[in-house]
């Protein structure tokens, strides 16, 4: 009889999510033409030449957010057909990992809803700039609370601080903490990985490592579960990537950057180390900062930092071609990546 075990699973999960992403593809993008869910550029909030985007179907974070799930739902009931066990065998952490796998997956899920109204107004509704930041905001943190109160109730509020250890949070100061901090956190990489979806390829090649960088984290801390979601992840950014390099036949729309941002984060909370989205997550946080530092610069100094932000597009107004900004910034990805891992393989070990 076939024997699974973390590392056949953490390929088989990635191997399922980037078929099923790949394959979609046929199948979606001719959908989106045919209902005309073609992308509004904005040339105020993007270089001009953007524009030769005008109409390219959007909403293609569909693809991924299935392949991802589907590669997970999969994968767990293979596991379960050869009696594998992907969470432990102690049975409170049995069900801390099972809340932070299904909540985690039903948060980013929930923040692909918000991405999708945002997405229907722009493309179907003719608003431009879709929903309002109120809109958005109010429906993110109400997510927001109810994933960081699922692991509260769950116990699941201990977390790993990088070459120190794990720190219980269990005390009433220490809940409070834990659900302002995750509050700050969670909304913070949600809209940084939104403020990265902004060129060809760019959002999906740099989130390849980052899921990549939990699967190896998974093989070092024992978590199963943690490897098959961080593989699915991999799989189904790299397998959207074929229809999304330059130039893109079809764009993910907030509908996948949120989906995305919301998996980053349930990978981080899974490795109990929210903290390591610095070093994982580093371009998504150099992009929210360029932001950031653009607009208090504009309204302190009336002075611009950059050409135009978030700062993608600043290396675009200098003369950088899009396939070279999405191979530096996958670099950078990759480095930030590689330190994360070390700084989780010195914590744990």
């Amino acid at each position: 009889m076939f024997q699974m075990n973390t590392v056949t699973s953490i390929i088989l999960s990635l191997v399922i999510s980037f078929a099923v992403t790949a394959l979609l593809g046929y199948v979606l993008i001719p959908i989106l033409h045919k209902l005309k869910f073609g992308q509004n550029i904005l040339t105020d909030i993007g270089p001009k030449w953007h524009a030769k985007k005008q109409g390219t179907p959007t909403m293609g974070g569909w693809m991924f957010l299935i392949g991802t799930i589907f590669a997970v739902a999969v994968t767990g009931i293979i596991c379960i057909a050869t009696r594998f066990h992907i969470f432990s065998e102690m049975q409170e952490l049995k069900n801390q990992q099972t809340v932070r796998l299904v909540s985690g997956i039903l948060m980013a899920f929930c923040f692909a809803l918000v991405g999708f109204a945002d997405d229907y107004i722009k493309v179907v509704k003719k608003r431009n700039l879709g929903l309002t930041e109120i809109q958005k905001t109010i429906p993110q943190v109400l997510i927001i609370g109810a994933y960081l109160s699922s692991l509260m109730i769950s116990k699941s509020t201990a977390m790993f601080i990088p070459f120190y250890g794990k720190v219980a949070l269990d005390t009433p100061l220490g809940m409070a903490f834990f659900f302002l901090f995750g509050v700050c956190v969670i909304y913070g990489c949600i809209n940084a990985v939104n403020f990265t979806d902004g060129i060809d390829g760019l959002c999906g090649s740099v989130t390849v490592p980052v899921g990549v960088a939990f699967a190896v984290m998974a093989l070092i801390m024992k978590n199963t579960s943690l490897g098959i979601l961080g593989a699915a992840l991999a799989g189904g950014c790299a397998g959207y990537l074929i229809w999304n390099h330059y130039p893109a036949k079809v764009m993910m729309g907030d509908t996948g950057s949120m989906f995305l941002g919301g998996i980053i984060v349930a990978l981080a909370y899974m490795a109990e180390c929210p903290i390591i989205l610095l070093p994982v997550g580093i371009i998504y946080v150099i992009e929210a900062l360029s932001d950031v530092i653009q607009i208090a610069s504009i309204k302190i100094r009336h002075k611009k930092v950059f050409k135009m932000a978030p700062i993608h597009h600043h290396f675009e107004m200098c003369g950088w071609k899009e396939n070279k900004i999405v191979a530096v910034f996958t670099f950078v990805s990759v480095i930030g990546c590689a330190i994360g891992v070390l700084a989780m393989y010195f914590t744990v070990r």
